[in-house]
């Protein structure tokens, strides 16, 4: 009997680094739950390059994750499409300046929602299937959630709450579950997600002296899901060295 590919689920996957990561794992082997919630012509692209290359290994799921009681529903209906889970891949971000004298209740409730309270909820929602396939997960945290980049407290605090809950979360599902962070560094280069630095600043601070790429996140990602059987409750930096500098 053939046995069915492995499934994970990546949050946020429609554009950037979220479709870089999908695109490695399907080129791993793995069936994919490509979630969005806006872009629904650069999922449509992206699931119609998956699709061509093996028919029937994507599904699209739309679903706010800002809306923490819809989550558990995003779960079933992955696992009532594949019959499994095997990874759930927590990408997707919210990341925007809030300069002290400016913040308010909205920029914290909205940083906290992509960035703490959706991976929280939704590996709560997933663990069940995830034990069962003895499966993992893997959070998108940031290497600036151990210091402050300036302008972006509630952010930075945002993943420092992600960072906690990688460690807690694989204390606490172990040994069923494997659960580990990439933290990446500077890897694009546009208007949200420059990370407050120029290009002179990565080159100077930091010790490849060169900027990263989402394919690099997405390699770690990979290895963390398929190749790293024996690491559990881990960030990994992928930033090229920058936080050897202050």
């Amino acid at each position: 009997m053939a046995q069915h590919p492995p499934i994970a689920l990546i949050t946020g996957s429609a554009r950037r680094v979220g479709a870089v990561i999908a695109r490695r794992l399907h080129a791993a082997g793995f069936d994919l739950a490509l979630h969005y919630h806006r872009s629904e012509t650069e999922m449509n692209a992206l699931r119609a390059d998956l699709e061509a290359l093996r028919p029937g290994s994507t599904a699209a799921f739309r679903a706010d994750l800002g809306d923490s009681d819809a989550l558990p529903a995003l779960v079933d209906a992955v696992l009532t499409r594949f019959g499994r889970l095997d990874a759930l891949v927590n990408n997707a971000s919210g990341y925007y300046a809030t300069p002290i004298g400016s913040i308010t209740a909205k920029d914290w409730d909205e940083l906290f929602a992509a960035n703490a309270k959706a991976p929280l909820f939704l590996s709560q929602a997933a663990a069940p299937a995830l034990t069962a396939s003895a499966g993992c997960i893997v959070n998108i945290v940031d290497i600036y959630a151990e210091r402050p980049l300036p302008r972006h407290t509630v952010y930075c605090m945002a993943k420092a709450a992600l960072a906690m809950l990688t460690h807690a979360l694989a204390g606490e599902l172990g040994p069923g579950v494997r659960v580990n962070g990439v933290a990446p560094g500077n890897v694009l280069w546009s208007e949200n997600f420059a990370k407050a630095e120029t290009e002179a600043i990565v080159r100077q601070r930091t010790a490849l002296q060169r900027q990263g790429s989402p394919e690099d996140i997405a390699e770690a990602v990979r290895w963390l899901i398929v190749d790293a059987g024996y690491v559990t409750g881990q960030i990994i930096r992928v930033d090229g060295g920058r936080t050897l500098f202050i």
